[in-house]
């Protein structure tokens, strides 16, 4: 939604450009010289693959550092369909997560980010069934977008057109990636985008050719260029293999952790199409600096201030590079890249003189209608004047002190604003309004590409250098200090002044379950009068047993139970009305990972409401964490009496008292306390316990043999959700305490399963076979055996996406493998 002008001032969007503005200036002048060399350089790079963790860190920091070329990767989706190494979080949570770590990768190589509002809708084997997911034709146009608005001189994809060869996500990207370097530069193609861009056609389109398994062999009649990248970078003391190495750890989720390579490296770009070349990629790429009038003589300038840079006073090429902003100003320029350079020069003036502002609040969060007191702290440690400074927030302005600021002093500017009460919360853009489908629905075309909508609080911070005015754009940021991590700073954040929470994601009316939830109504400001209610429910359907007042928190509880509505799944969202019609139905989500800023946004207070006739026992169940997944919760929603197994429970004797014992997802890869007692889950076993263990990647695994007989974790995994199921329907695990029919494999999420079992001894049983289309059936999504007097289970089916959302049928398989 656009926002009212007068309130556009507290929103601050970037796009593409996090990573390159920075508001702590103090960096070594070497830096600053090679800031300069990029500022110099006017060619540019669209790096496009599909996920985060897809992109050639490598090669991205040998073209910005090495190079000095502008590059930024465009990737087509936020990772949301993929697995979490670190936490609990999946789906919109994890592609929140993964834009984050995208973002600070390339704050780290120095390239800049895109994406499109194509949505990881979970792993596909081919661009078919990927286009079949997605609305080709907008994701089509994300891509020509991203190309007319970065303008790019020539393309890299990370993978071919070759079906088959890997995810289908991959060789989509590649697809859209061909097409959209053909239609970028016509004026036919997309016209309505024309409104904010204009035409623009890449000179060529390359394939970063690779081999994973080993080094790459360029094949004949194929034409190569290749890039130098293992090379060390005296002005940041780094090697680009260091660089890429760091870039590609910030990608924790992924478990994508790297150790930086050494020695001389090569990366190879095939020609896929554009014009042929003799010597080199860029070959007749125009300097941009040549295209506009006064633009060689901007070139010139900068040349003679690199080459009379002074390393040892960088504040003595202050007079230099002002006088250097004053032509670039002059230009006038209406092209995009050229405002793109004033803003790299102003922050090169920042460096050179070690100015630091910041804009602080004491508190990180706020709601509309709110008044708060901030902060500016602004310090210049140089001998060169700033002058007029005032900082202005929505329609205030507060000024600061007549006096010039140098020679290290420091100004503070107290700021206290109302935020205005038609504030939009900080809800990520692609977010705002309900997923379309696999597709983000963005109904701004401005933001289509964006990294992400901070939806900071900011500040136009304003004053004069030598004359020339600045205005710099400051996000209003939560600064506290940690007493381990030290100095910490976090987005401020707006939200609703009322919000609920509900205490469960599912509510199980059968028998043994608790039918109750707690819904906690939280008030920012005051207690506000009102009455709880239930979207999709009618009075009769539910009672209010008990409201508690936590005056404390400003915190009401309502403690309700909910009566049967007939057999089935029905999601239920909680709302609080106030008599004078302030209505409020929506949960603030929070994420906090410490290499990520802390990330909040708001879904609806929702949760499942399922009525059934399964049985089950409700007894003891022991839960072995792994990696992070809902799945304890689900089943303590249940009825199920769950305990977490801790390093110091592992004997037969104490692990005799569950019914079962669950192994959290990835445990044999996460989990050494695990693998180190893999002979105590063995003789509970054989000693007639029931042991289930959820999927596990086939490498590295922590121990080679997990069940009592031999098998393999593959690869193999049934992507399409709806594929057919052909079972055993007689099998003891189909069959008791409850009947699974076919009937109960409809409604599934984003997948069957994966990582299937495989070279499966015969002493397993097989109940359930499982494919996509047009590929080979797999037995191994479920397998059963007997050992002694108990029962092992290994599945690869992604129980962990679809019990938390309450999928029937696959909870009631999940409950008759417990009940073995």
């Amino acid at each position: 939604m656009i926002k009212p002008k007068a309130l556009q001032a507290f929103v601050l969007l970037f796009f593409g450009l996090i990573g390159h503005l920075s508001f702590a200036q103090s960096i070594p002048s070497s830096q600053i010289y090679h800031q300069l060399l990029q500022l110099k350089e006017s060619k540019r790079v669209l790096y496009i693959a599909a996920h985060p963790d897809d992109e050639n860190t490598r090669l991205i920091a040998y073209l910005v550092n090495g190079e000095h070329a502008e590059v930024a990767y465009l990737s087509l989706t936020r990772g949301d369909g993929g697995q979490n190494l670190i936490g609990k979080e999946l789906g919109i949570d994890l592609g929140q997560i993964r834009t984050q770590e995208l973002i600070k990768a390339r704050e780290t190589d120095g390239g800049r980010q895109f994406f499109t509002r194509a949505m990881d809708f979970g792993y596909s084997k081919n661009p078919t069934e990927t286009l079949q997911n997605w609305e080709k034709e907008k994701v089509l146009a994300d891509v020509v977008w991203v190309i007319r608005k970065f303008q790019p001189d020539i393309i890299i994809t990370r993978f071919n057109t070759i079906p088959g060869v890997t995810h289908g996500h991959h060789t989509t990207s590649a697809i859209l990636a061909g097409e959209a370097f053909r239609l970028a530069g016509k004026s036919d193609a997309f016209p309505e985008q024309l409104n904010w861009v204009k035409p623009w056609q890449p000179k060529r389109i390359f394939f970063n050719a690779y081999n994973f398994q080993g080094e790459f062999q360029p094949e004949e009649g194929k034409k190569y260029h290749v890039f130098q990248v293992g090379g060390y970078d005296p002005l940041l003391g780094e090697t680009y293999h260091q660089i890429a190495a760091d870039s590609r750890t910030m990608h924790k989720s992924q478990g994508f952790g790297a150790t930086a390579g050494t020695g001389d490296a090569k990366d190879f770009i095939q020609l896929v199409d554009g014009e042929d070349y003799a010597q080199g990629p860029f070959e007749g790429v125009a300097d941009r600096w040549e295209t506009i009038k006064g633009g060689k003589e901007i070139k010139l300038s900068i040349e003679q201030l690199i080459s009379k840079f002074d390393f040892v006073q960088p504040e003595k090429n202050i007079p230099s590079l002002l006088t250097l902003r004053a032509s670039l100003r002059g230009l006038q320029s209406k092209e995009s890249w050229v405002n793109e350079k004033i803003v790299k020069l102003d922050q090169a003036i920042f460096n050179a003189m070690g100015m630091e502002f910041e804009f602080n609040i004491r508190k990180e969060i706020g709601f509309p209608g709110e008044s708060i007191n901030a902060e500016l702290v602004l310090n210049n440690p140089s001998g060169v004047g700033v002058n007029g400074i005032s900082i202005s927030v929505g329609e205030t302005l507060f000024n600061g002190s007549s006096d010039e600021l140098k020679d290290n002093k420091t100004l503070r500017i107290p700021v206290t604003v109302k935020i205005p009460t038609g504030t939009n919360y900080s809800q990520p853009y692609w977010l705002e309004n309900p997923i379309d489908g696999a597709l983000y629905d963005v109904q701004n075309q401005d933001q289509i590409g964006m990294p992400f909508n901070d939806k900071t609080t900011a500040g136009d911070l304003s004053f004069s250098i030598g004359n020339q005015p600045f205005i710099v754009s400051i996000p209003l940021k939560y600064k506290f200090n940690d007493p381990v991590d030290g100095e910490v700073k976090q987005p401020f954040v707006i939200v609703p002044e009322v919000d609920l929470t509900v205490s469960k994601e599912n509510v199980f009316l059968i028998s043994g379950a608790d039918p109750t939830l707690a819904v906690t109504v939280s008030f920012r400001d005051q207690y506000l009068e009102g009455e709880l209610s239930f979207e999709g429910l009618d009075s009769a359907q539910y009672r209010i047993l008990s409201v508690e007042d936590i005056a404390l928190q400003k915190r009401r509880v309502y403690k309700v139970a909910f009566l049967p509505n007939g057999v089935g799944k029905k999601t239920v969202t909680a709302r609080f009305t106030t008599p004078d019609g302030k209505s409020f139905n929506q949960l603030t989500k929070s994420i906090s990972y410490k290499h990520i800023p802390n990330l909040t946004y708001f879904s609806p207070a929702s949760f499942n409401l399922i009525q059934a006739d399964w049985k089950l026992s409700g007894e003891k169940i022991g839960y072995i964490p792994g990696a992070g997944d809902d799945v304890p919760g689900v089943l303590s929603s249940l009825g199920y009496k769950v305990t977490m197994i801790g390093p110091e429970d592992y004997s037969v004797d104490y692990l005799s008292q569950f019914k079962a014992l669950v192994v959290g997802i990835r445990a044999y890869n996460t989990n050494e306390t695990l693998a180190a007692n893999q002979q105590v889950l063995m003789g509970y076993v054989r000693s007639g316990g029931n042991l289930i263990v959820q999927y596990n990647t086939s490498s590295p695994l922590l121990t080679s043999q997990i069940g009592p007989y031999p098998f393999t974790i593959g690869r193999d995994r049934v992507a399409v959700q709806g594929s057919p199921v052909i079972a055993d329907w007689s099998s003891p695990v189909l069959t008791l305490p409850n009947q699974v029919k076919e009937e109960d494999f409809k409604g599934w999420v984003q997948e069957r399963g994966l990582y299937f079992a495989t070279a499966i001894d015969p002493a397993y049983q097989t109940p359930l076979s499982m494919q996509d289309p047009d590929e080979p059936a797999s037995k191994g999504s479920l397998i059963v055996g007997k050992y002694g007097n108990g029962t092992f289970v290994y599945s690869g089916i992604s129980f962990f996406r679809q019990l938390p959302a309450g999928v029937p049928g696959a909870i009631k398989l999940f409950i008759n493998l417990i009940e073995q």
